[in-house]
């Protein structure tokens, strides 16, 4: 397992927490999430062979989001 924190552009309020949240969990190889507003960044625990980061960055992109760099 590895973790990862990354930055999430465009999230406004709880309910964006919510939307990353739920989209990051809902990938498989995915351990652990913990989406913060303020600083706006998900830490995430992954399995990289069955969640390789660029799948949770392109799930990020998919829901709406940016993930800075």
């Amino acid at each position: 397992m590895e973790t990862i924190t990354m930055t999430i552009d465009g999230m406004s309020c709880g309910g964006c927490v919510a939307s990353v949240t739920r989209v990051l969990r809902n990938l498989p190889g995915i351990a652990d999430v913990a989406v913060s507003l303020s600083p706006p960044q998900a830490r995430v625990t992954y399995d990289p062979a069955t969640a390789p980061r660029k799948a949770i960055e392109a799930a990020i992109e998919k829901a709406g989001y940016g993930v800075g760099k």
